[in-house]
């Protein structure tokens, strides 16, 4: 299969998996208008506020799926080459783009944390994952705010990943690059929470 091909697959099938709302879907079974619920948002944190724990633990589930098992399959099928990082981290990016903008949607989506931790869980080293789970779990007890866990420190896991563990790839810049998009759009998606956090009006967790 030519090169161009394979990256094209994976940033076609990561936009339009990417785009599948775990959490309006949950929504429309439980007959609930996610948008005009909570913060409105269509992820995992808008969906506990609102639907409670169950549903909110399916659709992180959902979210988790629509990248872990794609990335499975690319390492499966592209495992020998040297570059099934960066065929996972492209499908990635499209998988956030999808997530945040979906075409099902009216390009309205979620802010894309749950899929960027996705693409963490099916990509990064054992020892980046479980510091980062540690990291995070600590800031969210500490400050009380999903979105400060969010924020310090999910994006920039996979950036760390990339630069200890992929520094000597031949394309490690390129990695590097779709890291740090992916740490951006997050952070931009997350725009009206930092927001909110400046002026103390951002929802606690509990």
């Amino acid at each position: 299969m030519p090169e161009v091909l394979k990256y094209i697959i994976c940033l076609v099938t990561g936009y339009l998996i990417g785009s599948i709302s775990n959490g309006l879907l949950m929504a429309k079974i439980k007959g609930v208008d996610l948008r005009s619920q909570g913060s409105g948002g269509t992820g995992t944190t808008n969906v506990l506020r609102t639907m409670g724990k169950l549903a909110a633990l399916i659709t992180f589930v959902g979210d988790l799926a629509k990248v872990i098992v794609p990335i499975v399959l690319i390492r499966i099928f592209f495992g020998t080459d040297q570059d099934w990082y960066l065929l996972s981290l492209c499908y990635g990016l499209a998988a956030v783009i999808g997530h945040c903008y979906p075409v099902y949607y009216g390009f309205k989506g979620g802010k894309g944390i749950a899929v960027t931790t996705a693409l963490i869980c099916a990509t990064s080293h054992p020892m980046v994952i479980i510091c980062g789970v540690i990291a995070f779990v600590t800031v969210v007890v500490l400050t009380r705010y999903v979105s400060v866990g969010s924020l310090v420190i999910v994006p920039w896991v996979l950036v760390l990943n990339t630069c200890v563990y992929h520094l000597h790839d031949k394309y490690f810049i390129y990695m590097l690059i779709i890291s740090l998009l992916i740490t951006a759009l997050d952070y931009f998606r997350h725009r009206q929470n930092i927001v909110r956090l400046i002026h103390g009006e951002e929802n606690k967790l509990f």
